[in-house]
């Protein structure tokens, strides 16, 4: 028999029996997690059944070189033809031909099955369009020339059909994916209104599991084959047991001693942790006030019932990657001992990178990371778009938040209008793929009291951690508020007069404003009139490390009560570990405002800490491109006019969870049309939600009765990639520029330049991931058109900033603040 190839790497061949052996089994192994073992394997073992035609065969040994241009009658153009063979559509045709002419059922599970394997490149595809036009029946009758049906199964390995058709033959198949099903059904039923939207939905994410399992089969796969040397570093699962790093955390708090009453209230904080760990998988609830120690009391929770439900990983979802960094580091400093070298850099894994864009080279897609680690921190943005977004690179993740504790620390955060779409992914983590869910925040979003026909959480019954969370807040309270509004607002100057004056009664004062110019303003006029040692700027033009660097300045000039003033963005308001005597902070949500007092006498000392909540000038604040603050700002000016005409009614407690309520029932009230991601006409010719798309896709569907006359009866009509495209989980997507910050940074840069293959250099990468800012598209366009961006490599588009545009002061700026500094590339 000829040579017939999966991939060729370095002289190499991998044949494609071996690679869709290998995918089937990996694939076999992700679903197990859902109970879909037969369809796993399934999809694992057509999903290239085309690349067995003679077409893409001359295709890859021609490009190879395998077959000479001189010699051999087959021999093609490669490049002209890259990406042009069609070699997933022969798989989901075989899926689709055997099963869907058996009956109902079967024309059912075998749309879930052909699906996933025509999408393995793309994305799930559009089952419907949103024109209503039928996408997947098209690609189901594409003509099978083009797809090479016939001739694969002429062609292709014995044992690969013959295990297929087993498998197609095999009743288990059916029965999988109907019981899956039929549980979405039956949980969704409970819920009387709505049950068919969110079901559909879930079914959808069943469809995005599956889909992950194949994605992340073929991609480990393929890598295995190209990149030995990455292969060796896989963990595949096999991590340190629970215990292990049980015993670890818990050495650590026993070696904690407590000495102040908050260090006392923490470690009861911590036991009751450690108590509920016991209680079954579900979602749970964790509301502690800020100060109160909820990263090490949550891992508690997690590592033990992780432990006693024998689960895979804990992922910690985190809203900013400066809390991640914070927070992976002390928890890494438990789990991964220095005594025990080979653990190193094996237990916590940190995924947040922002280097490189959301669209990505195949290349790019090969070398992406699963979450193969018992610890994972990632972002609020990269869950969303494993759950949501286009493309493979975030899909790939989904089957690793099966059999897993997920703890959502900062709750609040979640883009309002995500809410639906989180809200019914969270139940089918919870319900259906053995997963514990655990909201954890000191401001407690009512995620489970929102429209439930559109989709809210499902608590577990005794839901929340805390036994008395409204005494907790009443014990945490630490500090004093001054509601100091006025007519006609603030104006810069007697903003940073109050900062003074509050640094010289306090000895440290912390000033949080909304916006990135609001914060440089005030730091300039504060500079002028203090020490330079004792002021400080924070904000997001500042790469990681810059902050870093002065977040440990601010922190030992407090801890040695030294003067101190810090301006910030609210980058610091939420997980950042400061205690400053006096904070400052301009109108925004009660939530903000809230955790910004969280940095004020954050360790309980006896006298009260001191939070002014003002309110700037509108001239010296625009918020127009800053719709949730602004809205959220609106919604707290009512509760804190509530709380000045009634303080008893919250228990004089403006940050205690009666006034957080209060705020949280007005604020989804105000915005509750805007919580199920709606599309405006623009994208698609009728106004849209995206919850709706990956559902009953009722436009769609409206669309094709009355071009067609009818609509067809089958399981997924959903508008999966319109959806997918029109997702994001932040609004304005970001690129990542490494900056030279500091000798460092401008030594990653010429490293980054001298790389011979940068996208293989983890540890560089990595590194880089500390010194990169993530800009705007129309900053990124103004410093292109400066000359202020150097590409390290057209294909990696990894970017690097000139020296001239980057302050030690402010971070990145779009004009140049420097003279020209010689950049030397090692």
């Amino acid at each position: 028999m000829p040579l017939i190839i999966a991939h060729t790497r370095d002289g190499e061949h991998q044949t494609l029996e071996s690679h869709l052996q290998g995918v089937a089994e990996l694939s076999r192994q992700a679903a197990s997690k859902l109970a879909l073992c037969k369809a796993g394997e399934l999809i694992g073992l057509v999903h290239d059944l085309g690349k067995y035609s003679q077409a893409f065969q001359a295709y890859i040994q021609s490009a190879a070189c395998i077959l000479n241009q001189d010699e051999d009658e087959e021999y093609v153009d490669a490049s002209a033809l890259k990406g042009k063979i069609d070699h997933s559509s022969a798989g989901a045709q075989y899926i689709w031909n055997a099963l869907s002419k058996m009956g109902a059922l079967e024309e059912r599970i075998a749309q879930v099955l052909a699906l996933c394997v025509a999408s393995h490149h793309s994305g799930l595809i559009d089952c419907l369009d949103v024109e209503g036009g039928d996408n997947f029946s098209r690609r189901m009758a594409k003509a099978t020339q083009k797809t090479h049906l016939d001739e694969v199964g002429r062609v292709a390995d014995s044992e690969i059909l013959a295990r297929a058709n087993e498998l197609l033959g095999n009743p288990e198949l059916v029965t999988e994916l109907r019981s899956v099903i039929g549980k979405i059904l039956a949980r969704n039923r409970e819920t009387h209104k709505g049950q068919h939207r969110n079901a559909q939905q879930q079914i959808g994410l069943a469809v995005r599991f599956l889909f992950s399992s194949l994605i992340d089969a073929d991609r480990i796969d393929t890598s295995n084959f190209e990149h030995k040397r990455i292969k060796s570093y896989r963990q595949n699962g096999n991590y340190s047991e629970w215990p292990v790093l049980i015993e670890r955390l818990e050495r650590k708090l026993a070696a904690m001693s407590p000495t102040r009453p908050i260090d006392y209230l923490r470690r009861d904080i911590s036991q009751h942790c450690l108590d509920a760990a016991s209680r079954p998988g579900g979602t749970y609830t964790l509301t502690v006030p800020t100060g109160g120690g909820k990263t090490l009391a949550s891992l508690r929770f997690a590592l033990h019932h992780a432990s006693q439900r024998k689960l895979d990983r804990i992922i910690y979802i985190i809203p900013f990657t400066s809390i991640i960094e914070q927070n992976a580091q002390a928890v890494r400093d438990i789990l991964e001992p220095i005594d025990v070298p080979a653990d190193q850099g094996k237990i916590v894994l940190e995924h947040h990178s922002n280097i490189t864009p959301e669209q990505q080279t195949w290349r790019e897609k090969i070398l992406c990371e699963n979450w193969d680690a018992p610890v994972i921190y990632t972002t609020m943005v990269q869950l969303l778009e494993a759950l949501f977004g286009a493309g493979t690179r975030g899909a790939r993740r989904v089957h690793q938040l099966a059999n897993a504790v997920l703890i959502f620390d900062e709750v609040q955060t979640l883009p309002i209008k995500c809410t639906h779409l989180f809200n019914n992914a969270i139940n089918f983590l919870a319900e259906q793929c053995n997963s514990t869910i655990v909201l954890c925040t000191a401001t407690q979003p009512l995620l489970h009291k929102v429209e439930a026909e559109k989709g809210a959480i499902r608590l577990a019954e005794q839901h929340e951690i805390m036994p008395d969370v409204h005494q907790l807040f009443a014990d945490l309270k630490r500090v004093g508020v001054c509601d100091q509004r006025k007519p006609g607002g603030w104006d810069v100057a007697e903003v940073a007069q109050l900062a003074l004056d509050e640094k010289s009664r306090a000895g440290s004062c912390l000033v949080i404003v909304n916006t990135k110019r609001a914060a440089q303003a005030i730091f300039e006029q504060c500079r002028a009139q203090v020490d330079q040692s004792e002021a400080f700027h924070l904000s997001t033009d500042m790469c990681p490390a810059h902050r870093k660097d002065e977040l440990t300045k601010v922190r030992a000039r407090l801890a040695s009560g030294l003067p101190t003033l810090c301006i910030s963005t609210q980058l610091i308001e939420a997980g950042v570990d400061v205690d400053f005597g006096v904070v400052i902070r301009y109108l925004a949500g009660l939530d903000s405002i809230a955790q910004a007092a969280g940095r004020c006498n954050r360790n309980g000392r006896p006298e009260p800490g001191i939070v002014h909540i003002i309110n700037p000038r509108p001239e010296d604040e625009k918020l127009t491109s800053l719709p949730d603050i602004a809205k959220g700002r609106d919604i707290a000016l009512r509760v804190l006019d509530d709380f000045a005409r009634m303080p008893q009614r919250y228990a004089d407690n403006l940050f205690g969870p009666m006034a957080l309520d209060d705020f949280y029932r007005y604020y989804f009230f105000e915005r509750k049309n805007e919580m199920d991601y709606p599309v405006p006409a623009s994208a698609f010719g009728r106004d849209d939600t995206i919850a709706n798309l990956l559902a009953e896709n009722s436009g769609a569907v409206a669309d094709s009765h009355r071009k067609h006359g009818r609509v067809p009866e089958r399981l997924l009509n959903q508008s999966f990639m319109a959806a997918a495209k029109a997702f994001k989980a932040i609004d304005a997507p970001t690129q990542g520029v490494v900056v030279p910050y500091g000798s460092e940074g401008a030594d990653i840069i010429g490293r980054l330049f001298a790389a011979f293959d940068v996208e293989l250099d983890g540890l560089l990468l990595r590194r880089a991931q500390q010194f990169t800012v993530n800009v705007f598209p129309h900053q990124l366009d103004k410093l292109k058109t400066a000359g202020a961006i150097l590409e390290v490599k057209p294909e990696t588009r990894i970017m690097t900033l000139d020296p001239r545009y980057y302050s030690p002061q402010f971070g990145l700026s779009t004009e140049p603040v420097s003279a020209m500094e010689a950049l030397y590339v090692i």
